[in-house]
């Protein structure tokens, strides 16, 4: 069984506010985009799981992947036979675009399919809200609104097919910590979910990210990445999550050549939202 795991973007990031046990209650909403990793799960050939990475690094060992936490949460609960995995890493790390929480959830939905288990995506989704944050949004992986400490999800409707979405991820990552650290919580005086009602090409100025106070006057080479984004013609764009990946919304197709040239030691992506 093969399965693409795609990333995610946040469109508009809340800080809320801070709460008793330190964390911190936000609004975003999280969109999936079309840039994927590959993930195959084929039934054992010896009698324990393998995880076999190819393609990007990734600095963990196999049993600490998200991958193979995933199948052990999963194999806990009910019993699962052994299953040989092959991930090959397109999308990057420490960028803010959920790749390792998308693989994890792909995971689950994977072994639920291979051996036809027949649970629903709400029990899937519970499993995955034990790997992390964003994994039960990979499981549903279409628009959400994303409230409390990140793990409430509320479908939305947003549609951005025929849209062109850019994705650069600079040769930085950005720690959370780092991103918390100049944010004052605040009440919008607007809800996300109403400003994303509006047409992106009325966002800008409006559906903000939060993390961005912090993260750009600590990694200037983030925020010129927006700047040059918003140059080329994007109707929007913003940090996803809390970086250090930085996308455009397009109306319109952008050549390839433009933004190789445009954004040296960068990773680039880009497409058409599906």
């Amino acid at each position: 069984m093969i399965l693409f795991p795609n990333a995610k973007i946040n469109i508009g990031l809340d800080i809320v506010s801070k709460r008793p046990d330190g964390y911190h209650n936000i609004e975003t909403v999280m969109y999936p985009v079309p840039w994927r990793d590959v993930l195959e799960i084929v039934p054992a050939k010896g009698s324990e799981t393998t995880l076999t990475v190819t393609g990007r690094e990734v600095n963990c060992p196999p049993e600490k992947n998200l991958v193979m936490k995933a199948y052990n949460a999963l194999s806990s609960r009910i019993g699962l036979p052994p299953v040989d995995i092959y991930l090959r890493k397109i999308i990057p790390d420490g960028a803010g675009l959920g790749g390792g929480s998308a693989d994890a959830a792909f995971t689950l939905v994977g072994l639920n399919q291979l051996f036809a288990l027949g649970l629903s995506d709400r029990n899937l989704a519970d499993v995955a809200a034990g790997l992390g944050a964003d994994c039960p949004f990979f499981v549903y992986n279409r628009p959400m609104l994303c409230t409390g400490i990140g793990t409430e999800f509320t479908p939305v409707d947003l549609n951005l097919k025929g849209y062109g979405i850019v994705i650069v991820k600079p040769g930085v990552s950005v720690p959370t910590a780092l991103a918390y650290s100049r944010v004052t919580p605040a009440e919008p005086t607007v809800r996300l979910a109403d400003k994303i009602s509006a047409p992106p090409t009325q966002w800008q100025g409006q559906v903000k990210n939060d993390f961005e106070a912090s993260v750009f006057p600590a990694y200037p080479s983030v925020s010129k990445i927006k700047d040059c984004l918003i140059e080329l013609g994007a109707v929007y764009a913003a940090m996803s999550g809390s970086g250090s990946a930085v996308y455009g919304i397009f109306e319109s197709d952008i050549l390839s050549e433009r933004l190789t040239d445009r954004f040296p030691g960068c990773t680039v992506f880009s497409d058409r939202f599906e």
